[in-house]
């Protein structure tokens, strides 16, 4: 077996080793994620040094090695400039990394998922600095992507209790759904209220059942030797992780379309909204959390007067 191979990939972490080098973690098409030593990427002349940055694609020659391989040849296929230059796209990008970085396998192919991040790299780098929504909608656009290809988007065209097709209604200003994550998605508030109401019902059953037993009827005749008993199973009743309106809704909605759909009225807190909801959701089928979601707070929080 030959002891170096090629790979095309995207650069998607980075840590210093030693005086000179970097580990990079990189995403390849070929071979999954990989994680290779940069040899003196870090001194300043070095050829390595640009071509190991973050969200740099290189065509690679990569020694095997015991522990970690080594990139030994690395030519730069594409760069996105206009990320470094903004923090919002930035934040944006790291965001939607982290993600890769739990749904990438090693050494198996990667094609999907390569394709899909570098399409959404591009459309983070295409938008305008002046447009912040733009920034949150691409980003929600990215994630909700990426747990489609996982096989783990919400559901949020139908009830996630009833199976009944939702539709915001924008003549009402009060319109609420639900958003239960433990449920998988959106949750009819109606439905969710009724289930409640039934649960408490059959809660007051019980006790009144468990006082019967205690204080059971004289000469209550013995059950019939061949009776069949009914077991019962109630449905559960989700929590409900937070409440959208109209907007929300159909924002989410239209997520799962190629490109992202302009829609009259949205706003800059609804696309905040949606990433909220997108950010739980992902953080729980993840088990993680994700740490660049922090800068996407802190950045739309002191340039937009964004509460998050």
């Amino acid at each position: 077996m030959s002891r170096t191979y090629k790979a095309t990939g995207i650069n998607l972490k980075t840590q210093v080793l030693g005086e000179s080098d970097k580990i990079v973690t990189i995403l390849t098409r070929e071979f999954g994620l990989i994680r290779a030593v940069a040899p003196g990427a870090r001194k300043h002349n070095s050829s390595l040094g640009g071509r190991s940055g973050m969200f740099v694609v290189n065509e690679l020659l990569i020694a095997k090695g015991r522990s970690l391989d080594k990139i030994t040849q690395a030519q730069t296929l594409k760069t996105y400039p206009g990320l470094a230059k903004d923090l919002g796209k930035l934040a944006a990008s790291q965001y939607l990394a982290e993600i890769v970085l739990c749904q990438a396998l090693s050494e198996q192919p990667q094609e999907e998922l390569y394709e899909l991040f570098n399409e959404h790299l591009h459309r983070l780098d295409a938008v305008s600095s002046a447009n912040p929504s733009g920034v949150l909608a691409h980003l929600a656009h990215g994630v909700f992507h990426l747990l489609a290809l996982a096989g783990l988007t919400p559901q949020v065209q139908v009830c996630c209790l009833s199976e009944r097709p939702l539709k915001p209604d924008f003549t009402d200003p009060n319109w609420q759904i639900g958003f239960s994550i433990p449920a998988g998605g959106t949750v009819c508030l109606e439905a969710w209220k009724r289930l409640r109401t039934e649960g408490h019902r059959s809660r007051e059953v019980g006790k009144q059942g468990e006082i019967n037993n205690q204080f059971p009827m004289p000469h209550a005749p013995f059950p019939m030797p061949n009776a069949q008993t009914v077991v019962v199973h109630r449905q559960e009743i989700p929590v409900i992780s937070s409440r959208l309106g109209a907007m929300e809704l159909a924002l989410l909605q239209h997520l799962s379309q190629p490109q992202i759909m302009q829609i009259d009225g949205a706003r800059d807190h609804h696309w905040l909204s949606v990433e909220q909801i997108l950010r739980q959701y992902a953080q729980y089928q993840l088990g993680r959390p994700i740490r660049s979601a922090t800068l996407i707070d802190s950045y739309f929080a002191a340039n937009h007067d964004a509460t998050v």
